[in-house]
């Protein structure tokens, strides 16, 4: 199993990236939460890696933090979600905002993310919330910085990143807009965070 990858950032998107390992592309899908920490293509990056291993294809996940990862094995545990609802929750909630909504019980905080119906949303709270309580009170976590960029290709970014995840592009652009309006410094991540508030 692949646990851990290191090299080149041959080309990024919201959807997937590509990690040249010693001559070898690796695709890698990742939540926007890792997204927001990668650095600019062509420059070094490493990540941490869950090998997902189906009949018909080998599917990668890759990871910023040892937190998303431990995050994203604890939501793949629970029955109805897969790998890809589990990178979904991650890139509509913040990790510290998900592990108090578990932790709360809260299935309508849950339910608000793109994907996650109210059954998932209630078997996450019941079968989470004493795992979801301990990594709370394990210490700080820590929080994932957003790249340096320009504005317009921040704004462009969020758009991709909201219409990825289901949301029509009409929408979307409404909310990235009033979510950049009511922010003083912006980061992707920031204005993601805010869109999506505006969208629920």
């Amino acid at each position: 199993m692949i646990a851990h990858l290191n090299g080149v950032l041959l080309t990024k998107s919201t959807q997937s990236i590509i990690i040249d390992v010693g001559g070898v592309g690796y695709e890698v899908i990742v939540p926007l939460s890792t997204f927001y920490a990668l650095p600019d293509a062509k420059e070094r990056v490493g990540l941490r890696i869950y090998t997902h291993v189906r009949e018909d294809a080998l599917i990668l996940f890759g990871f910023h933090t040892r937190l998303e990862k431990d995050l994203f094995v604890m939501l793949i545990s629970v029955s109805g979600i897969g790998p890809k609802l589990g990178v979904n929750i991650l890139s509509g909630i913040g990790p510290r905002e998900l592990l108090e909504a578990i932790a709360k019980g809260d299935a309508l905080r849950l339910q608000a993310i793109p994907g996650v119906g109210k059954k998932t949303a209630e078997r996450m709270a019941l079968e989470l919330k004493d795992r979801a309580s301990k990594a709370l009170g394990d210490g700080d976590m820590p929080q994932v910085a957003a790249p340096a960029g320009a504005e317009r290709r921040i704004m462009d970014d969020a758009l991709s990143a909201l219409v990825n995840l289901g949301y029509s592009t009409k929408s979307a652009k409404m909310a990235v807009d009033k979510a950049q309006a009511s922010l003083g410094e912006m980061t992707l991540e920031g204005l993601i965070r805010e869109a999506l508030r505006a969208l629920s």
